[in-house]
């Protein structure tokens, strides 16, 4: 397929090599992958990048997908990994984008009860919990004190010492409270516990697990750090900011051009794939070592979504009112339900009442939708490969938070789990995250080795959710590849972080 590209280097934008030899080339524009162009570009280096879609950005895209003027993230929308990553503090993406901050980050709305909510400010969302508020504070304070260490222990290459180290022994003694039988044990309240569950299942994994709590309390004590922000007009902001800036460093972006072999790519001392395991033998398996091979084969993938976007005539009528300040939901009630709606999922059945996560970016962007109108996000949880359209029950279960919601749906589009491979060949079977998170696959992804992201082929590195960190938008893995790359196949050991900062 002939390509598109875009560039201050750009040679007429045809697909395949396209021209002599490059310094590096990147194979997907998701964010590790242009992390990692950046990086590239920044340290002098010609860069070019292939995009199997027609616009870069791999999860970070928006589209009309109900109604015109309807405005709806295709994956990621709220961005707390942005704000506090390395990566992003480097590259300056608040003074890029306009991040917009829900005055609570995230909800957990409950059956005829308060819903407990979380807001930027830690005290307050202390005191609304009562009794649990000092175990609140007690568990996230030291965390989001410090939450530079918390942020650098947690999306780390998993393979160096902490910089932080105390912060980070904080960071594994909850970790492996709230992931083993001892969960939950310091709160006494439904609000505070459902809430827990309720973050921690953004792994798309039963939440009493160490990989799944570790999720959880990251993203929780973010939200009190940093807040979980929306970038005005939807995450696309977020692919053009750092594809602008990769175009002005002299990178060149070739988009709708599928790579279906090395071979097709113009000569590079350094090609850097932002693929999945399942990626990296379809474009290379015959070439790769059998015994190498044989672990990206044994590479496990997680649950999926279904991803149900909304177009509404008003804002979701919430039973509790403060629900209305959260940019995000957790649609999954209790506690208990949380983990048995995530055990049944992995066990590969569809829930009667799934695990939905919404949010409504229209509570600090009104111009996702036209004058009045909003538009609400959500995906549910299903079992991997699921072709099930379960738009239905997530309209039920937002109703059974929202009475009343139905009224409002003017439009309502479906992608199930099945179809999301198709839009994004990294979702494998609707797995959003790059791989199951279990505890192993999070400390040896993709396979165990010392370098996680070097394959046995010379000058090709893996930089994409399947190694660590693992999945979120972040750009770390990118970083962690790209020096790799810059020191052992150009010489170049200065921080690739402090170049991208210098502009």
């Amino acid at each position: 397929m002939a390509g598109r590209a875009s560039g201050s280097t750009a040679d007429g934008g045809r697909g395949g090599g396209g021209g002599g030899r490059v310094d590096a080339v990147v194979v997907g524009s998701g964010p590790n992958g242009l992390a990692a162009a950046l990086l590239l570009a920044a340290a002098g280096l010609e860069t070019v990048v292939y995009e199997a879609a027609d616009t870069a950005g791999g999860g970070m895209r928006t589209a009309e997908t109900t109604l015109p003027g309807f405005r709806h993230d295709l994956c990621s929308v709220a961005h707390p990994m942005a704000l506090a990553s390395p990566f992003f503090r480097a590259f300056g993406l608040a003074d890029r984008v306009d991040l917009l901050q829900p005055p609570a980050p995230y909800a957990q709305p409950l059956d005829g009860a308060p819903a407990g909510i979380a807001y930027r400010d830690l005290d307050r969302t202390a005191e609304r919990l009562g009794r649990d508020g000092r175990a609140w504070r007690a568990l996230f304070g030291p965390l989001v004190d410090r939450w530079q260490g918390t942020v650098d222990a947690a999306l780390s290459d998993q393979r160096r010492l902490p910089a932080d180290p105390l912060t980070a022994i904080r960071l594994g003694l909850r970790v492996a409270e709230f992931g083993t039988p001892a969960w939950g044990a310091r709160f006494r309240d439904p609000a505070a516990r459902a809430m827990l569950a309720g973050v921690a299942a953004h792994a798309v994994a039963p939440p009493r697990a160490l990989a799944p709590a570790g999720a959880g309390l990251l993203l929780a004590a973010l939200g009190h750090a940093v807040g979980w922000p929306v970038p005005r007009g939807g995450s696309q902001a977020i692919a053009d900011a750092m594809a602008a800036e990769l175009v002005r460093r002299g990178g060149r972006i070739v988009t709708g051009h599928r790579v279906g072999s090395l071979a097709e790519l113009p000569p590079a001392r350094a090609v850097l794939l932002d693929l999945t395991p399942a990626g990296l033998l379809h474009l290379v398996g015959p070439a790769l070592p059998e015994g190498y091979a044989r672990r990206l084969r044994a590479f496990r993938y997680g649950s999926a979504v279904c991803k149900v976007d909304f177009a509404l005539a008003g804002p979701v009528p919430w039973a509790d009112p403060a629900c209305a300040e959260a940019g995000t939901l957790h649609l999954s009630g209790t506690r208990e339900e949380t983990v048995a709606v995530e055990r049944e999922v992995a066990a590969g059945r569809h829930a009667a009442r799934p695990y939905v996560l919404a949010v409504q970016p229209g509570v600090v962007d009104p111009g996702r939708a036209p004058a009045g109108m909003q538009t609400l996000y959500s995906y549910a949880h299903v079992p991997h490969g699921s072709t099930v359209d379960v738009g239905e029950a997530v309209e039920r279960q937002v109703e059974r938070f929202a009475p009343g919601f139905r009224d409002l749906v003017l439009a309502r589009s479906a992608t199930t789990a099945a179809d999301q491979q198709l839009h994004n060949a990294n979702h494998v079977g609707g797995d959003i995250g790059g791989g199951a998170m279990s505890l192993w696959q999070t400390a040896f992804r993709p396979v165990p080795a010392i370098d996680p992201y070097a394959t046995p082929l010379d000058g090709v590195y893996l930089c994409s959710s399947s190694t660590p960190p693992g999945p979120g938008v972040h750009g770390m893995a990118g970083l962690h590849a790209a020096r790799r790359a810059l020191k052992h196949r150009f010489g170049l050991t200065a921080d690739p972080l402090r170049r991208l900062a210098e502009g």
